[in-house]
């Protein structure tokens, strides 16, 4: 079956679970199978199910190869409760699915998941700065500040991004909070850029974006990049830390440790029940719907920009959580890349292993998502092979906010000269009826203008510009009728023009002729 895309944009898990089972039953092969003495037609066993599934889904982009047998068989569960199938006795819901050789079949519906309408059209009212395509070059800042203070729109103040107060005062020193205001836009608004055309507000709420993170993530580092903690009691307990160093090193961690048979299975165990038993995932269920989104991108065409998009969203994590994704996104990447790692499983390969285990520890929902396992297995897989880019300090964005703080300092420094601090903002929400208020008023403006362009233009002849507004009046005849409201008003626009008089000539009457027969 041919792999869909499915782009980002808000509810994406619902629109991968419905274009999963929409293959599924475009696709399973449906035979006749005899079971207890009984004929049942177009239906299949479940291991057949298994294996047809599991190789779609590790050929399906959206999903990829690290997902496992057992995975496929959960999701064949999850089927079963949700009656996409229901087994050859019509059993759905309450039963459950092993991997074996018992008959299901599709019921006559497949019930796709209903995907909630956006209620609230979003629409830009006024100055964007996504919409600046030059912000991050800001050898050019000057000229973009200067645009900024002199188009700051005041009602966008209400906007659910945070704005900067806009003081009048000259002279006025920037304050640690419009710093942070700036640190904070900046992130988001370039964010909004690598993610493309669909609104960013759609999965994340700007108002929950906690500026300080940002700033602690980007400048409390270490030599190695990792955050380091001023509080200490948020940071991992010194017993995980060894054990992660252990098994991260092994085996020249320490000459001294336990060399008896299993002691790494034990040591693994020791540092996966720690994460299990956070009260959230690393990536928290704030931003889940983000970074489900960022899953998106994960095309080779997009690696870079997934790269950077996943930059950008770690940060906007509680330094406490990003330290700890680091430190086990370290680990685990040279446990998969270490050849003397023993065997922790005896049938799953250490890589595989690593992302099942750790994988509902780095991203899960807070409500049940029946797609949770297999996106959090895809999300960890490209984080392990490359968080080396992924959790480092992205130096353009620290340049490009100090650039641009430097200028507005810059700027109270001038005598007379009033600062008012640039607001940046998202989308303002208004409602349907609003924004078709505003799609009818603007294309009526635009008519109307493109009729006053006819009436004036002087190059265009009198009977061309009188077709022209004869298939404008067939067009649009309300506009028309609202410009022409008689017919004594649309005759005085050519009232003024002097009728040509005939040829003298033809006034002459012409003299008899005489035949000559005659």
């Amino acid at each position: 079956m041919s792999s869909h895309i499915v782009t980002p944009g808000p509810y994406r898990a619902t629109k991968l679970w419905n274009e999963v089972t929409k293959l599924f039953r475009a696709g399973m092969p449906l035979k006749k199978h005899r079971q207890h003495f009984r004929v049942y037609v177009n239906c299949f066993s479940a291991s057949v199910a298994v294996d047809w599934l599991h190789e779609l889904l590790k050929n399906n982009s959206n999903f990829g190869p690290e997902v496992t047998r057992q995975q496929t068989v959960q999701l064949l569960k999850k089927f079963l409760k949700n009656h996409v199938i229901e087994d050859v006795k019509g059993r759905w819901g309450m039963e459950d699915l092993e991997d074996n050789s018992h008959l299901y079949r599709f019921p006559s519906t497949s019930p796709l998941k209903p995907i909630p309408k956006c209620s609230p059209v979003k629409r830009k009212k006024s100055i964007s700065v996504m919409d600046r395509e030059g912000f991050f070059k800001f050898r050019t800042s000057k000229k973009f500040d200067k645009e900024i203070l002199e188009n700051v729109d005041p009602e966008i103040q209400d906007s659910p991004v945070e704005s900067a107060s806009s003081e009048t005062e000259c002279s006025r020193e920037l304050t640690e909070d419009d710093i942070q205001v700036i640190w904070k836009n900046v992130t988001l608004t370039h964010l909004q850029k690598l993610l493309g055309s669909w609104c960013l507000e759609e999965v994340l709420n700007p108002a929950q974006v906690n500026p300080p993170f940002i700033v602690y993530n980007m400048t409390k580092v270490n030599k190695h990049g990792v955050v380091f903690l001023e509080d200490k009691t948020e940071d991992l307990p010194h017993w995980v830390l060894s054990a992660m160093k252990c098994l991260a090193n092994w085996p020249k961690y320490d000459s001294n440790q336990p060399s008896y048979p299993g002691f790494e299975r034990d040591v693994f165990k020791t540092v996966s029940d720690y994460f299990y038993s956070l009260s959230q995932p690393l990536l928290t269920f704030r931003y889940y719907e983000l970074f489900v989104n960022i899953l998106g991108l994960l095309q080779p065409s997009l690696e870079r920009v997934a790269v950077e998009a996943l930059q950008l969203c770690t940060l906007l994590l509680p330094p406490a959580s990003r330290r700890k994704l680091q430190l086990l996104l370290r680990m685990i990447s040279r446990m998969s890349q270490n050849v003397d790692m023993p065997r922790l499983h005896d049938v799953i390969g250490t890589r595989t292993l690593l992302v099942q285990t750790f994988s509902r520890c780095v991203l899960s929902c807070e409500e049940v998502d029946d797609l949770d396992e297999l996106l959090a297995t895809r999300l960890l897989s490209f984080l392990m092979d490359h968080h080396q880019d992924i959790m480092q300090v992205p130096l353009y964005l620290r340049n490009a906010v100090e650039d641009h703080i430097s200028y507005l300092k810059s700027l109270t420094t001038c005598p007379g000269f009033a600062v008012a601090m640039p607001t940046y903002s998202f989308c303002r929400q208004i409602s349907t009826h609003e924004f078709e208020e505003q799609k009818l008023s603007v294309s009526q403006a635009a008519l109307a203008d493109l009729l006053e362009s006819l009436i004036k233009d002087k190059n265009m002849s009198v009977k061309e510009k009188k077709k022209k507004l004869k298939l404008f009046q067939k067009e649009y005849p309300d506009i028309y009728s609202r410009r022409f409201p008689t017919t004594e008003s649309e005759a005085q626009l050519f009232a003024d023009k002097p009728k040509i008089k005939p040829p003298m000539l033809l006034s002459i009457k012409k003299p008899k002729t005489f035949s000559i027969r005659n």
